[in-house]
């Protein structure tokens, strides 16, 4: 009995941005998929610490090693070659490539530099997040300050936030169609 107090205590605390994306996915019967470089899993393992994230989230592909961008995620190996892993439009692309190999509805992509020392011509705190969805595609970059545990932190908070953001916005777009547009 003490134990599923503790676990409810515990379901509780997780709410944020995870259980938010998660809960609009679910109400729309939509699925996501994940591709990480600088956060390494920590988007994945924030998602599945979420009691019935297996509704909706498909899996992820932690994309470390530039070259797994272009093999597993389709990211064009001449944009790698000319920019580096650090870039909007290579975020833009494993968000894409994650959506399309896992059969997702959305793809969510991290990738940036978190140090400790600078990567691809950008200084550390250097981050793009992306989504790609039945909408298109959205990228966002962050400059960000502190530790290297603080930067891979906030990149998650930032992607999952993007996410959100955009389900939110294309659930209005639907309701504006449904209703005959404005």
């Amino acid at each position: 009995m003490t134990e599923g107090a503790g676990e409810t205590r515990g379901s509780a605390e997780s709410a944020g941005p995870a259980a938010d994306v998660l809960r609009l996915l679910a109400e729309r019967d939509q699925t996501l998929a994940v591709a990480e470089s600088l956060t390494g899993g920590l988007v994945a393992a924030e998602l599945t610490a979420v009691p019935g994230a297996s509704r909706s989230f498909r899996g992820s592909v932690t994309a470390y090693a530039t070259e797994l961008k272009e093999r597993l995620l389709g990211v064009d190996g001449t944009l790698l070659a000319a920019y580096g892993a650090v870039n909007a439009q290579v975020a833009a692309e494993m968000a894409a490539g994650v959506r399309s190999a896992l059969g997702a509805s959305w793809g969510i992509a991290t990738t940036g530099v978190a140090g400790p020392d600078p990567q691809d011509g950008q200084p550390v705190g250097t981050v793009f997040v992306a989504v790609a969805g039945p909408g298109g595609r959205k990228t966002a970059r962050l400059r960000l300050n502190g530790s290297r545990a603080e930067i891979r932190r906030e990149s998650v908070r930032n992607v999952l936030e993007l996410l959100s953001s955009e389900l939110r916005e294309n659930a209005r777009g639907q309701d504006t169609e449904q209703n005959g547009g404005i």
